[in-house]
């Protein structure tokens, strides 16, 4: 071994080395381990539609997606994600030059991000942010710039607020992308019409690019509503859209996600995406394409059974004694333990099992400012109403 740098310089390469494994693998494991209600990690704990899920099985007994698909994605799941965005959002895209099939939404923000990046380039993200934004940033050898997301009361109701002043003085001759998400991950924010907009006239004016993450579009509640980024004016030839089949069907497992863009961008994604999997999915893309397809109905069903539950969760936290801010879109909801006397989220969700049977996730780890999210819990509600019950009662008693 003499001669060999191995034994000082770490294993890691130094990029990666703050992330260490997630948050998400470890409450998980807590969870196993100390047999609670698992509301950290965000996967159902019921399936997606009978229908769609005996498409992947004709698929795979039909021998289509047996070997590697298209590069891009199977035409079939291509033409249904064009004909989603027209019909939902009279976006027109070419299902062949303008939409890439990914391994879920986090291949299409590694692949988007390693694309599009130089070392040394600043991404403009808000905080909070999904834990792979950050390290992905760090993979491309990008810098991220945080803008936070700050609580906000109106009212009997709490929300976290984009402070557009902030969002402005964060772009510098630095910046070449603005990474947005909404619905937020985790504190669920819808961004309104007019934060949209004002987020489409600076990405024009300072000439940005825009990643923009909305798997959970069709998870939106009350009086909020999802309006993709690439609809406003001047965004849709520098805006890189990010669809997820996992969050919409309840089926993460499969790993179907999609990128529509203009053909400039989908050809620079599809560049990096053919050298993390090449292809993924093979007979999940053909059920996801006929998921696509299902009636309005379903996606009304499914809103209104999200919401229902959201609401059971709501309540039943505040009860509890949490300060809750009832989110306006997907399936999480964020809490302030201030007013249960603590105020360490991280060693608040490593105690919660033993005390109370339930783990939830600290919202700290999705900020840069760790501070800034310390009180901050959030909880899934995308489980069965008797275990949101059950975790309820749990949260109660303590």
């Amino acid at each position: 071994m003499s001669g060999m740098t191995s034994s000082t310089r770490p294993l890691l390469n130094r990029r990666l080395a703050e992330f260490g494994t997630t948050i998400f693998a470890e409450m998980s494991a807590l969870a196993v381990r100390t047999g609670s209600i698992n509301l950290g990690q965000g996967f159902p704990d019921t399936d997606g539609p009978e229908e769609v899920r005996e498409a992947a099985v004709r698929a795979l007994r039909d021998g289509r997606g047996n070997q590697y698909p298209p590069g891009p994605g199977v035409p079939e799941l291509r033409t249904a994600i064009a004909a989603h965005q027209e019909r939902r959002y009279g976006l027109t895209f070419d299902s062949d030059a303008e939409v890439l099939v990914t391994a879920g939404a986090t291949e299409a923000i590694a692949a988007s991000l390693l694309a599009l990046l130089e070392p040394g380039d600043e991404v403009v993200a808000f905080e909070p942010y999904y834990d792979s934004y950050a390290a992905s940033i760090a993979m491309a050898g990008g810098r991220r710039v945080p803008v936070t997301l700050r609580p906000h009361s109106e009212g009997d109701t709490a929300s976290f607020r984009l402070d557009l002043d902030e969002l402005r003085a964060a772009v510098t001759d630095r910046t070449r992308l603005l990474l947005i998400n909404t619905p937020h991950n985790p504190t669920g924010t819808v961004l309104t019409r007019e934060e949209l907009t004002a987020i489409a006239e600076l990405a024009v004016e300072r000439d940005l690019l825009v990643v923009t993450d909305e798997v959970y579009e069709h998870l939106v509640f009350d009086d909020a509503e999802h309006l993709p980024l690439a609809a406003f004016p001047g965004m849709r030839e520098r805006t890189v859209t990010i669809g997820s089949a996992g969050k919409t069907f309840s089926f993460t497992g499969w790993k179907v996600g999609w990128v529509t863009a203009a053909p400039a961008l989908v050809a620079a994604v599809r560049s990096a995406k053919q050298f993390l999997t090449y292809v993924a999915s093979g007979p999940f893309q053909y059920a996801v394409a006929e998921a696509l397809a299902l009636p309005d109905s379903y996606f009304a069903d499914f809103r209104a059974d999200m919401l229902a539950k959201r609401d059971l969760l709501s309540a039943g936290l505040a009860d509890a004694g949490f300060r809750v801010f009832r989110p306006a879109g997907t399936y999480f909801v964020t809490t302030d333990i201030r007013p249960l006397g603590e105020k360490d989220g991280l060693a608040f969700c490593r105690a919660l099992p033993e005390r109370a049977g339930v783990v939830a996730i600290p919202n700290a780890v999705f900020y840069d400012h760790q501070e800034a999210g310390a009180p901050f819990v959030r909880f899934a509600f995308c489980k069965q109403t008797q275990v949101l019950d059950e975790a309820v009662k749990r949260l109660r008693a303590m």
